[in-house]
């Protein structure tokens, strides 16, 4: 009597043959996002300025899925020949870019904008909204060319945000949500999707500066929230063209096994 052999199970992957760039890759919700697209079949390019975190969100990557890429970037200082470069590099190494997600954000805590260094609010304003649209500018043609792409913006809940002392950071949350909706305005009959993902609190170390009790104790970490990443940035997407997408955070026991 021959022993039954059980088929082995297929594990959809939405990404499958797509290149995806995630700025903040090596951040809380930037890493986890970075692993469900590698497991979902993504080539995955991972952009960040800690080079040693970098390096382990790609080793926990090449077990996952396809090879990924490294990118090592400090979005504070770059500027936009910076970004075409990287644009240039991503097509001449994988020849496509089908997905852009930014997860990278700065924040240096609550304080009164009267009390806030110029320097610091530059800071905030170069990464969280300046850096996202040169990048994206510059990665416009390259996506165009894609049969179906999506540019995927990480922005923060303005009930929670644009409240007394979340300063520059409140202020660019505002503006990332402008951003977006204008260019879905001016990309909505093009191939390119343009959305935004606006998870709940999370533990991470930006949230950390704001609320210690509640990162470490009464939120779910941002591996609730990466197969949402995967879903905008997958053809099912389609469906959010233009929308903020607000995610019911997904539970410990889905996270595990996605």
């Amino acid at each position: 009597m021959s022993e039954f052999v059980p088929f082995p199970e297929v594990v959809p992957q939405p990404l499958k043959d797509r290149v995806v760039l995630i700025t903040g890759a090596h951040g809380g919700l930037g890493a986890e996002a970075a692993k469900a697209c590698a497991r979902a079949g993504a080539t995955v390019v991972l952009l960040g300025r800690r080079v040693p975190k970098l390096g382990r969100v790609y080793d926990a990557l090449k077990a996952l899925g396809p090879e990924p890429a490294l990118y090592p970037m400090d979005l504070a200082g770059a500027d936009p020949a910076d970004m075409e470069t990287l644009a240039d590099t991503i097509e001449r190494e994988l020849g496509r870019l089908d997905g852009l997600l930014h997860c990278a954000a700065d924040f240096a805590g609550l304080t009164p904008l009267e009390n806030t260094p110029p320097e610091q609010f530059a800071r905030q304003v170069q990464v969280n909204l300046n850096a996202r649209w040169f990048l994206t500018q510059a990665c416009l043609p390259l996506l165009h060319r894609a049969p179906d792409a999506a540019v995927v913006f990480v922005l923060d809940a303005p009930e929670r945000v644009l409240r007394p002392y979340w300063g520059a950071y409140g202020i660019t949350q505002a503006a990332g949500e402008a951003l977006m909706r204008l260019l879905h305005a001016e990309t909505d009959r093009s191939t390119v999707r343009v959305s935004a993902l606006q998870p709940g609190p999370m533990r991470t170390a930006l949230r950390s500066r704001a609320f210690v009790d509640e990162a470490m104790l009464r939120v779910p970490g941002p591996e609730a929230y990466a197969e949402a990443c995967v879903h905008l940035l997958s053809p099912a997407g389609a469906e959010q063209r233009g929308r903020i997408h607000v995610p019911a955070p997904a539970s410990p026991a889905a996270t595990a096994t996605a």
